[in-house]
């Protein structure tokens, strides 16, 4: 919660993968990089708990493709 506004990245936990469905940041908070912390969290998160991920949110799935570090989450 940042300013009284709630940002989210949502996924769905399944067969040992993190599948991303949402990542929702309301409009007075964008540009503040809010976004980027919570997936990269979510996302050091599936590798320490050895997870893959399947990106079915546009964010998360361009997050991946600039982020380099986190293609061989993918699967």
């Amino acid at each position: 919660m940042v300013d009284g506004h709630l940002s989210v990245c949502e996924y769905e936990l399944a067969d040992g993968r993190m599948i991303f469905t949402h990542t929702v940041v309301p409009p007075e908070l964008r540009g503040r990089g809010i976004a980027e912390k919570l997936v990269r969290a979510a996302l050091t998160e599936a590798r320490a708990a050895g997870r893959k991920v399947v990106p079915q949110c546009s964010y998360v799935a361009k997050f991946i493709e600039r982020n380099k570090e986190f293609v061989a989450l993918l699967g």
